[in-house]
């Protein structure tokens, strides 16, 4: 409850910025805009699932979205790593070992940090334009790559999981995890970049999406190193802004800077909103099949 109240407190004290750039922008812009950032939320439920399954038994997708989900409301509270902590503590009560949990979320945030630096590639004479200061990301990309590869992921999964006294992996890390889990995550990145494409009316040309694709996922791997921050505000909108100022106003570029930070605020209360009914949903079904089975067991 504490992190949903961070998360709502968070969301009400940027608000008045929030409605006055909002009123310059077309609703059905911005109501599309919302859709398809929903969509990338989903994509990164994905990926965490999908590396969650690839370390250890299958956790039905709504438990697994719940976890991801409701969890990383903790990257409001200051200091993100609430929102790890949060995430064991929900995989615990699921009967998921706590270091599994934050295996998996650790190398979601890695891919995360390797997908934003590759696409990041891709826009980089229009990054370098003017914005030299962010060009020792890049220097992550090659170990990135490096603990991509199956056998350096298993050891270092296996390296964390003796770190906190559990068993082994079961099985290595297949590379079948890695691609989609990589896939996914690049996805979710293109559907940011049409989301912020949207705010701006179509006033720029369609060919821009990678470019504001890159300025979202290298100002979120650039929010990782503020963790003191409630989800890395302010340092995710530098980056934002500046590449965003290559192609729109400086005035265009804050709006929607402004905007966008909102919509991902109601879009993580929302989903998660969404996943915990969804849990919940499914508990009272088990629960409530389990009785039947009992009546008839006892016939």
């Amino acid at each position: 409850m504490a992190v949903v109240v961070f998360a709502v407190w968070y969301f009400v004290r940027m608000w008045d910025p929030v409605r006055s750039a909002l009123l310059e922008m077309n609703g059905w812009w911005v109501g599309a805009s919302f859709v398809v950032l929903l969509a990338g939320l989903m994509c990164n439920v994905v990926v965490w699932t999908t590396l969650l399954d690839g370390l250890g038994h299958p956790v039905p997708f709504v438990r697994g979205a719940q976890i991801m989900l409701v969890g990383q409301l903790g990257k409001y509270v200051p200091g993100s790593v609430w929102a790890y902590v949060l995430q064991m503590e929900l995989g615990r009560q699921y009967g998921i070992a706590r270091a599994r949990v934050l295996v998996t979320s650790l190398y979601a945030a890695g891919i995360g940090v390797v997908c934003s630096l590759v696409i990041g590639a891709v826009a980089l004479p229009q990054i370098a334009a003017g914005h030299e200061q962010l060009l020792w990301l890049f220097a992550l990309l090659p170990v990135g790559l490096v603990c991509l590869l199956p056998p350096v992921m298993t050891f270092l999964a296996n390296l964390a999981l003796r770190i906190f006294r559990r068993p082994p992996l079961e099985h290595r890390v297949r590379a079948r995890t890695i691609v989609l889990a990589v896939a996914w995550c690049l996805a979710s990145y293109l559907l940011y970049g049409v989301h912020l494409w949207l705010l701006t009316d179509g006033s720029v040309s369609p060919m821009y999406i990678v470019v504001m694709s890159a300025a979202l996922s290298l100002g979120f791997t650039a929010g990782l190193f503020a963790f003191v921050l409630p989800s890395g505000v302010g340092v995710r909108e530098a980056v934002l802004i500046g590449i965003l100022g290559l192609t729109l106003s400086a005035g265009e570029a804050s709006a929607i800077s402004l905007v966008s930070r909102g919509m991902f605020t109601v879009g993580d209360l929302l989903t998660a909103g969404v996943a915990a009914l969804a849990a919940f949903a499914m508990r009272r079904r088990l629960h409530n099949a389990d009785i039947r089975s009992t009546e008839y067991a006892d016939v």
